[in-house]
């Protein structure tokens, strides 16, 4: 299988299995506990029908959107998601010459193997820092500091990670970052020799946005459960998001809001847009579909607050049922993920190609020339 033969995100997937290692693959791929959620996250939007008008001259199209006061050429954000030069050398330096190249707005982790400077001299795209709160006040200040003098556009604060979530295929390949090479794992390792020797041969592992106050640099390896459970913040509330707002001083989105009272607070709080998120089914195992949520939240805050759909995207005609019910817009992460890690820079600009080919084609399909003129009545629940 080469990457021609991707035509879809699941073909990106079956591609990035064949070259990961076991671990790292898993790493990506799983969730928390049975890995319902992260199941039910795409499932979800089986549920729903679109219902499509016809002769409505779409020989134009314009995908385009507005997200957060930033044009966006897609309704589809490119979520934050940590340690990306583990799954390809590349990492997020391919992630965001593929959101500049397509004019996407590009989220980059607090976990992130390049720094948010470097980010910025990549694109001109709108970009997003996502920020985990840690324990330590300092390193938190620095961050946010770094973050605006680089020129991002918005900061999204992730409120779903109190605690890392029980994941059991890290538990049993022994994932950790740095990767550990395990005598239960390394034959996967010796079997993937193209990704071992880019790891171990290539530029060392870093994060960067971190090494001021924590030695991320160093060859001790932690489970990313075990620092999310030691680093972060399990004090934080609401009035922590507030000063974080606060400190900050520009467009603000929470990540991770799943209840319509949680919602409501973001509304009084001020924020800009919230992220219907549960982790990809990483933290909560349980926890609802963002998609099958959407329309509780859409009824209680729309129109208040900028509403992003997060999680379980595998196709276009996700994104389009997302905003028939009410989103003003899409993010993922393991869409891009798994092209990442099939393919570096060509593999994730040919995903997200065939995303907007998706997107544009099925808004033809649909009978629609602009993303405003999607409503309920375009949408049917089974």
């Amino acid at each position: 299988m080469r990457l021609g033969d991707c035509h879809n995100i699941e073909d990106f997937r079956l591609l990035a299995k064949r070259r990961l290692p076991w671990p790292v693959f898993d790493y990506i791929d799983g969730a928390g506990d049975d890995e319902l959620t992260k199941a039910r996250n795409t499932a979800a939007y089986a549920d729903a029908d679109l219902v499509p008008n016809v002769l409505a001259g779409v020989d134009t199209v314009d995908p385009s959107c507005t997200i957060m006061g930033r044009k966006s050429a897609l309704p589809l954000m490119l979520s934050p998601t940590a340690l990306q030069r583990i799954f390809h050398w590349q990492g997020e330096r391919a992630v965001a010459r593929a959101a500049n190249a397509l004019g996407l707005w590009c989220g980059i982790s607090s976990l992130s193997t390049i720094s948010v400077e470097e980010v910025a001299a990549i694109t001109s795209a709108p970009k997003l820092f996502q920020l985990y709160v840690h324990k330590d006040k300092g390193l938190n200040r620095a961050m946010i500091e770094r973050s605006r003098a680089a020129g991002f556009d918005a900061l999204a604060l992730t409120v779903d990670t109190i605690v890392g979530g029980k994941r059991e295929r890290c538990l049993r390949s022994g994932f950790s970052s740095p990767p550990r090479f395990t005598p239960s794992s390394l034959l996967s390792y010796a079997t993937r020799p193209q990704w071992t020797l880019n790891y171990l041969l290539r530029e060392k592992f870093r994060m960067p946005m971190l090494e001021t106050h924590y030695q991320a640099n160093s060859r001790e390896s932690v489970s990313v459960v075990d620092y999310f459970t030691a680093m972060l913040d399990q004090s934080m509330t609401w009035d922590t998001a507030a000063e974080i707002r606060q400190d900050w001083g520009g467009k603000f989105c929470l990540k991770g809001v799943m209840s319509v009272g949680d919602a409501r607070r973001a509304v009084e709080l001020g924020a800009d847009a919230i992220m219907i998120s549960n982790h990809g089914g990483r933290q909560l195992d349980g926890s609802r579909a963002p998609f099958d949520q959407l329309r509780e939240i859409v009824d209680a805050v729309g129109g208040q607050i900028e509403i992003i759909c997060d999680g379980g995207i595998k196709r276009g005609s996700h994104v389009l049922k997302s905003l028939c019910a009410g989103a003003t817009a899409t993010s993922g992460g393991r869409l891009y993920l798994y092209a990442l890690s099939a393919a570096g820079y060509p593999g994730v600009e040919r995903a997200l190609t065939i995303l907007r080919d998706e997107i544009i084609r099925d808004m033809k399909l649909m009978g629609v020339t602009a993303l405003d003129q999607f409503g309920p009545d375009m949408l049917r629940w089974r």
